[in-house]
C-alpha cells in the first residue's frame, strides 16, 4: 500500500468516527420546527383574545408540532398603531388590528366603516371579506391579509339621553378617525381619546360619550359610566378589523403549512363573525343588569340620522380622489357593500343566528327590546 493510500484511509476513519459521535437529526427540512410571533392588542381576557389564541393552538396542533407560534396579547409585543407596521417589519409574523388604527395607510379598506347600515357584526363581517375578495385593494400586498372583518355597527353609548338627532347637539362623543366623521355629521363633536381613557374620560365628564358597540359595555365597562344607548343600527358603521402575516414568513413556508393556513383562515373569518355576535349579546346582557336604558328609533327618526351622514360619503370620495382613485371606483365599493349586506341579513334570518341589533328577524323574541 502507498503512502498515499495509507492516508487516504485514516482520513475516512476519522471521519467516520466523528459523524458517528454527532447527534442525529431524524426530521427533514420540511419538518424543522418554525417559530414564529403573533401579536394582538386586547387584552388576554377578551374574547377577541381568545379567538386568536385558539387560532396558535390549532395552528400549531394541526401543523402537528412544525410551527411554534409565541403569542403576544394585550400590546405586550406591539402596541395597536403599531400592529401593522410590526407585521410588514417582521417584528410579529402574525397582528390583529383595525384599520383606524392607522389612518390613511389602508383607506380603501377604511371604506368598510362607511355608514352603510351594517345591521349586524356577522352580517359586518361578511361584507368586508366579500369586500376584500372583490376588489382586492393593492394596500395590503405588502402583507398577507389572513382575514378581514367589520365588528359590529357602533351606536352612541352617552351619559345623557340620545332620543333624536337634535340631543347630539353640544356633546363630545370619543369617535377616532373616519367615526369621527361620522359622529360630526350626526351634529356631535368628536373627540379622538384613546379607548383605553375613555372610562375615566366619560367618569369625569371630559367626553360624554363613546361611539362603540355593545360589547364595550362589558370588555371597556361603558356601563359603569354612562347610562344610555342609541341604537342606531340603520347607519350600521364598523370598525375593519384584520388578520394578517408577514409576506415573507409565509412564502417561506413549506407549500402545505401554507395550505393549512389558507384553510384556517377561512375557518376562522367565520369563527370571528360568530364571535362579534356572541360578545354583542353579552355586553348588552351586562348594560341591562347596570340599568342602562336602550333607545330604539323609529323608521321615521332612523331615516333622519340616514340623511345627516350622507356627507360623509362625499368627502370619502373627495379623499379618494385624492389618492387616485374614481368617484365611480368608490360608488362601486358603497354599493356592492351595501348589496351583500341586505343579502347577508338575509342569510342571517335563514340561519336563525341571533343578534342584538339589526331587523325583527334576526332578533328572536329573547333579544328584541320592549
Amino acid at each position: 500500500m502507498t503512502k498515499k493510500g495509507l492516508l487516504l484511509i485514516i482520513g475516512i476513519v476519522c471521519l467516520t468516527f466523528i459523524f458517528s459521535t454527532l447527534p442525529i437529526d431524524k426530521t427533514s427540512a420540511a419538518e424543522k420546527v418554525i417559530k414564529l410571533k403573533a401579536a394582538n392588542f386586547f387584552p388576554p381576557p377578551a374574547k377577541q383574545s381568545k379567538i386568536l389564541q385558539e387560532f396558535v393552538n390549532e395552528l400549531e396542533a394541526r401543523s402537528k408540532g412544525r410551527i411554534k407560534i409565541r403569542y403576544f396579547a394585550g400590546g405586550s409585543l406591539l402596541k395597536a398603531p403599531a400592529i401593522y407596521k410590526g407585521i410588514e417589519g417582521g417584528i410579529a409574523d402574525i397582528g390583529y388590528s383595525h384599520v383606524f388604527y392607522t389612518p390613511g395607510r389602508m383607506p380603501a379598506s377604511e371604506g368598510a366603516g362607511l355608514p352603510i347600515g351594517v345591521p349586524t357584526g356577522w352580517v359586518g363581517a361578511h361584507v368586508a371579506w366579500d369586500f376584500y375578495n372583490k376588489f382586492k385593494p393593492k394596500e395590503w400586498d405588502k402583507v398577507r391579509l389572513l382575514a378581514f372583518h367589520d365588528n359590529a355597527p357602533s351606536m352612541i353609548i352617552s351619559r345623557k339621553p340620545v332620543r333624536k338627532l337634535e340631543d347630539l347637539k353640544g356633546l363630545t362623543i370619543r369617535a377616532p378617525g373616519l367615526c369621527g366623521e361620522i359622529v360630526r355629521a350626526l351634529g356631535a363633536t368628536p373627540a379622538p381619546t384613546p379607548m383605553m381613557e375613555v372610562y375615566d374620560a366619560i367618569a369625569k365628564g371630559v367626553v360624554d360619550g363613546v361611539w362603540a358597540p355593545w360589547e364595550t359595555l362589558k370588555t371597556f365597562r361603558f356601563a359603569e359610566v354612562a347610562k344610555y344607548v342609541a341604537v342606531c343600527w340603520q347607519i350600521g358603521a364598523a370598525y375593519p378589523f384584520y388578520l394578517a402575516m408577514n409576506k415573507n414568513t409565509y412564502n417561506r413556508l413549506p407549500r402545505d403549512l401554507q395550505s393549512l393556513i389558507d384553510v384556517m383562515s377561512g375557518e376562522y373569518q367565520e369563527r370571528y363573525a360568530l364571535m362579534w355576535n356572541e360578545i354583542e349579546l353579552i355586553g348588552k346582557a351586562f348594560g341591562k343588569t347596570k340599568g342602562m336604558e336602550y333607545i330604539e328609533f323609529s323608521d321615521e327618526e332612523a331615516a333622519r340620522w340616514e340623511k345627516a351622514v350622507e356627507p360623509v360619503f362625499a368627502n370619502y370620495t373627495k379623499m379618494m380622489e385624492g389618492k387616485g382613485y374614481s368617484a365611480a371606483d368608490v360608488k362601486a365599493w358603497v354599493d356592492y357593500m351595501k348589496e351583500r349586506g341586505a343579502y347577508w341579513t338575509k342569510k342571517q334570518m335563514e340561519y336563525k343566528i341571533p343578534s342584538p341589533t339589526g331587523p325583527a328577524g334576526v332578533r328572536p323574541e329573547a333579544y328584541v327590546l320592549k
